[in-house]
């Protein structure tokens, strides 16, 4: 079993990972809010040539993780799935920032609470029977939230429309987004985690550093097998989406293969370690840890919001527990 990232995946974490802490350092990270999006460095991600189906989605996973290390305010997961299918159809995105409906369109023809709907140029959703893409101008505000992400309502129906797919395009699509997503609240916990140990070696009570204190060890010392186990898991989904493969369902004999059960697993495992390891370290920061002076309150709020914009997750388990037993029901 491989648990690390091979020689490739790492020299492309490096190369992103350097390039997020030149061009997306805390300060523009806390700049952006409370819209969530910084407009120089989206064009700096976009010169580095990573949209499209040029790019595997596991790799894409790699590069997501260190998205969510530096919380870097763009549209990361949306943009790259709807990117990979504008590529597959041949049309070209250009230079427009692309977005996702998570829900089909409402009774009105309104997509609600589009992830990236208030700088997307455009989005591309269920509306009625057919996936459409919509162009239209991004309203460049949106309701404030949690997370301080660029969420947006979006009219389903006004501006250029082109129909892209069906509803079996959109389901791969939302798997595809799941996994991403999964890989950046990896990121979000992997360096929560850095930042909760960084601190308990610095603080000192009593003469020493609070880190020697077996009470606040063991609040982290766990930690490192949930993080690394969440990424196996989203890299196993991405791997499994990217062979096309349908895969079995196999729950007694603990094989899971179907691309589309790991994708579900891996988004809301990931969003439980991202919830457990900001926990954990804010609270090693003690009253420090909930005031806006430092970082971890930044990490806290992105793992909560990132993991509730497609909805309750306690809904995303029971479609899951269905996939997994078809033959019964859950609720």
């Amino acid at each position: 079993m491989q648990l690390a990232f091979s020689d490739d995946e790492h020299q492309l974490f490096d190369v992103f990972e350097q390039f997020f802490s030149r061009e997306s350092p805390v300060s523009v990270v806390r700049a952006a809010e409370p819209l969530g999006f910084d407009r120089d460095l989206w064009r700096a991600l976009s010169a580095m040539e990573i949209w499209g189906n040029h790019i595997s989605l596991p790799q894409l996973c790699v590069i997501g993780e260190t998205v969510g290390r530096s919380l870097a305010p763009v549209p990361f997961a949306e943009h790259a799935v709807v990117a990979r299918l504008l590529d597959r159809v041949d049309l070209d995105q250009g230079s427009t920032i692309c977005g996702l409906a998570l829900q089909p369109s409402d009774s009105n023809g309104w997509w609600t609470l589009v992830p990236n709907g208030a700088v997307a140029d455009v989005v591309v959703g269920i509306d009625g029977s057919s996936l459409v893409a919509v162009t239209s101008a991004p309203p460049l505000t949106g309701p404030l939230n949690h997370a301080s992400a660029p969420l947006s309502d979006r009219d389903a129906r006004s501006g250029h429309r082109a129909e892209v797919g069906d509803l079996a395009v959109f389901q791969r699509m939302l798997a595809e987004w799941k996994v991403l997503t999964a890989s950046m609240l990896v990121g979000v916990a992997s360096r929560a985690l850095e930042l909760g140990v960084a601190y308990v070696k610095e603080r000192h009570q009593f003469g020493v550093p609070i880190g020697s204190f077996q009470a606040v060890q063991h609040a982290l010392a766990d930690l490192p097998g949930s993080i690394d186990g969440a990424r196996l898991l989203t890299h196993e989904a991405a791997a499994a989406l990217e062979s096309g493969s349908r895969g079995s369902c196999e729950v007694v004999h603990n094989d899971i293969g179907d691309p589309y059960a790991l994708a579900s697993m891996a988004f809301v495992f990931a969003g439980d370690v991202a919830a457990l390891a900001t926990d954990r370290s804010l609270h090693v920061h003690g009253g420090y840890g909930f005031a806006e002076e430092y970082d971890i309150q930044l990490y806290y709020r992105r793992a909560r919001g990132w993991a509730l914009v497609l909805g309750d997750p306690a809904q995303e388990c029971l479609a899951l527990a269905d996939r997994l037993w078809p033959q019964q029901v859950s609720g």
